[in-house]
């Protein structure tokens, strides 16, 4: 039997990596955007970043747990496909998942500047999720084999 996500992620030796990884998979996927939603997506990371230099890295640290039991049941049925086609085969569900951390995250948060910097961005929030899949199935994917 594989390795849970959320084992690999969380294990002491290797979350640190993790951050660090999903955290470039975060600014690769915000620099990769173009047009009026990437300016948009572009503005909102930026007013994210300013919140504090570590908000994201420190932000993903915490929200890496409910992330990793998020894809547990994704990675539990992937058989041999590789992680990111198999992500990409089920987007809707892999998307909905890791949204349902960032909504209760966001409805639970006191910090209003974040609060607002979300819910500009969480109406084109699905879809910036759903292309970011096969990128952060290949990230997770590699930190799971280690």
């Amino acid at each position: 039997m594989s390795t849970a996500v959320s084992d690999a992620l969380l294990d002491e030796t290797r979350r640190t990596e993790a951050v660090s990884a999903l955290t470039q998979v975060i600014d690769a996927e915000v620099a990769d955007k173009s047009g009026l939603g990437g300016a948009a997506v572009k503005a909102g990371y930026a007013a994210a970043k300013k919140l504090g230099g570590d908000f994201v890295p420190s932000a993903t640290d915490r929200l890496l747990p409910q992330f990793a039991a998020a894809l547990d049941p994704l990675w539990a049925t992937k058989g041999d496909t590789p992680f990111a086609a198999h992500l990409e085969s089920r987007s809707e569900q892999a998307a909905d998942a890791l949204l349902a951390v960032t909504d209760a995250k966001a409805d639970a948060t006191s910090h209003t500047a974040a609060k607002k910097v979300y819910g500009a961005l969480r109406g084109k929030a699905k879809e910036q999720v759903v292309a970011a899949l096969p990128r952060l199935g290949a990230t997770v994917e590699r930190l799971v084999q280690g």
